[in-house]
């Protein structure tokens, strides 16, 4: 982000005893910047508060806007990690409209993010303010990583997400979203967004190492709706491999463990994106650690350059690529957080399966 600083004012940290938003308000104190800790359990955010080092916790209830009012009080933004956001975006929204400061959430979910396009748009533009749904690994990642292959186009063909996971201990907010989100998931098909076919479509994507040749199945996350949003792409797919799939859905399934001295867990990740405009495919990859752990970075990186007016005039419902210069975005995130690679490709290289013998 250079040299510049983000406004004095505390940043509100909605769900921070929790797992991701424990990692936000983390990489928050990192680059110097107060945090407001704000949750539901009074002992929790207690125990929190001697952690971080802050007497700013502050109790709120999604059904209280009287509570969410006081927790804003002083902010010059929110972060929201409260999940699931399909219950939780439009109360905190509502809350930062009348304080007038940007919102920022970290949600996979389609829900949430159709839910404020499609409510809240016109009332943030009133209040002069941005509101970043989706601005994590699921959404805005993804969104950084399309429009750095876009080459300034608006006009493509096809647009293709593809995630690898090594393996998936989901956090109890992500099990608890599970159970709530039971909507259809869409993709986009000649330019509108329509359900994913059932049976849901297979096939088979090579990553780089170490994931190499993987099984994949079409299932889409938030990344979706936000790049529908600004870009005029023919076709969106997202795909995930399997592995992590079993993982997710094994009430056995232990929730994450730290594994370094950052709080990541042993996770990895590659996130494949191609951009298709006419016959050239542009390639980027992005890869890491640990998948709630690398969307603090991005969820701080985004509201303190919003803060520091890099994004000026950008108001309403808005997504990362769509107001931040993405290349440069990213790389300020550093080689420890994300890797990023570029290449040029001949043809599609996802291979999908005709026949459902193997499911």
């Amino acid at each position: 982000m250079g040299n510049s600083k983000p406004q004095d004012n505390p940043i509100a940290v909605v769900g921070a005893t929790g797992h991701t938003g424990r990692f936000v308000v983390a990489e928050l104190k990192r680059r110097g910047q107060s945090a407001i800790l704000i949750g539901r359990d009074a002992d929790k955010l207690a125990h929190a508060g001697e952690e971080f080092g802050t007497q700013m916790v502050r109790l709120a209830r999604m059904d209280d806007p009287h509570s969410l009012n006081s927790a804003l009080l002083g902010a010059a933004a929110v972060i929201n990690c409260a999940g699931p956001f399909i219950d939780t975006a439009l109360p905190v929204i509502d809350a930062a409209l009348r304080a007038k400061i940007p919102y920022l959430d970290v949600t996979a979910e389609q829900p949430s993010v159709r839910a404020v396009l499609e409510t809240r748009h016109d009332a943030a533009c009133q209040a002069g303010v941005a509101l970043l749904p989706a601005a994590g690994f699921y959404g805005g990642l993804a969104d950084l990583l399309v429009m750095t292959a876009t080459d300034g186009s608006n006009q493509l063909d096809e647009i293709t997400v593809v995630v690898a996971l090594d393996s998936w201990h989901p956090t109890q907010g992500t099990r608890l979203t599970g159970a709530r989100n039971t909507a259809k998931r869409l993709v986009q098909r000649n330019g509108r967004l329509e359900p994913i076919e059932e049976p849901q479509p297979h096939g088979r994507w090579t990553f780089p190492a170490p994931f190499g040749d993987q099984d994949v199945v079409m299932m889409s996350f938030s990344e979706t709706i936000t790049i529908a949003n600004h870009l005029s792409a023919k076709t969106i797919e997202s795909w995930i491999n399997l592995a992590p799939l079993r993982d997710i859905r094994d009430p056995a399934t232990p929730p994450p463990q730290a594994s370094d001295d950052k709080g990541r867990s042993g996770q990895v990740f590659a996130m494949d994106v191609i951009v298709r405009a006419g016959d050239r495919h542009r390639r980027v990859t992005a890869s890491g650690h640990d998948i709630y752990a690398v969307t603090a970075p991005i969820a701080v990186e985004a509201i303190q350059r919003l803060l520091v007016g890099e994004a000026a005039g950008a108001v309403g419902v808005r997504s990362l690529g769509e107001i931040f210069e993405a290349r440069a975005f990213l790389e300020s995130l550093g080689p420890d957080t994300l890797q990023v690679s570029y290449k040029d490709h001949a043809e599609a290289m996802l291979q999908r399966e005709v026949d459902d013998a193997r499911r």
